[in-house]
């Protein structure tokens, strides 16, 4: 599809998308986040993309979260497509890893977005927070769920109950960031993770992604025990011959995810 409010394009394995709302500091409407859907579904079912990369257009926001403007405008119904938050949020699964590139405020459906992501690489200047209380509203796409699982309990509820912001070097501080960088090496940094991911055999990532979600809630000895749909592929692959047999010959693995 033609895209208005995002940008999508790949990069031999790795997919880049780019929310374009600047005027708006990214903030997102249904039309939005059912293009984030799209791209994002599209990237899942691409058998050549292995890594994908999110960031924001401009220097002042990854994402403002809802648009509140389009919000009110609308006598605080929000017509349009029923896609999840973000496009990612909620009802939204794949194991391929994907890389949230901060660049500047992430701020309530912002921040939900950023940590339904698997890494996250902030710029020095970015601000994170859940402020939805200060106007009105919660954290409703998985923000007061996910925030309690990425960092401690006493945190998240810190910075819940006052809907206060954090910076990048605190968000990194408290663990719900992977690195803060200049705004400059923002995306090359995103980029040198996504190298360093493909380095890996990617039905093995995608094991290790499912295994880590799926089980983070279970008792240990559940989760161990419980059969999951992209270890058994990873297990019936070639990559899986590949990877001793390139170890035994010192090369680089050829991997196919097949």
């Amino acid at each position: 599809m033609a895209y208005e409010f995002i940008s999508y394009e790949k990069k031999g394995r790795i997919a880049c998308v780019t929310i374009q709302r600047p005027e708006r500091l990214n903030a997102l409407h249904p039309y939005a986040n059912q293009e984030l859907l799209d791209a994002f579904t599209d990237f899942r079912e691409d058998k050549d993309a292995w890594v994908a990369i999110l960031t924001g257009t401009g220097e002042r926001a990854f994402s403002a979260g809802n648009d509140l403007v389009y919000t009110a405008q609308h006598g605080g119904a929000r017509p349009g497509p029923r896609a999840p938050f973000g496009g990612i949020t909620t009802g939204f699964e794949c194991w391929k890893p994907i890389i949230a590139a901060v660049n500047g405020y992430a701020l309530g459906g912002g921040l939900e977005l950023a940590m339904a992501c698997d890494i996250i690489i902030a710029a020095e200047h970015a601000e994170v927070g859940l402020p939805e209380p200060r106007v009105g509203l919660f954290a409703g796409a998985g923000g007061v769920h996910r925030l309690p699982r990425h960092v401690p309990h006493k945190v998240a509820m810190g910075m819940m109950l006052t809907a206060r912001r954090i910076s990048a070097q605190e968000a990194y501080r408290i663990g719900l960031v992977n690195e803060v960088v200049p705004l400059a090496e923002l995306m090359p940094t995103a980029e040198r993770w996504a190298e360093e991911i493909l380095e890996s055999a990617p039905l093995s990532i995608r094991a290790s992604k499912q295994m880590a979600i799926t089980g983070l809630d279970l008792p240990f000895d559940v989760a161990f025990n419980l059969n999951y749909t992209e270890t058994q592929k990873s297990l019936e692959s070639a990559d899986r011959i590949e990877g001793p047999k390139a170890f035994a010959e010192k090369r680089t693995p050829n991997w196919t995810a097949e």
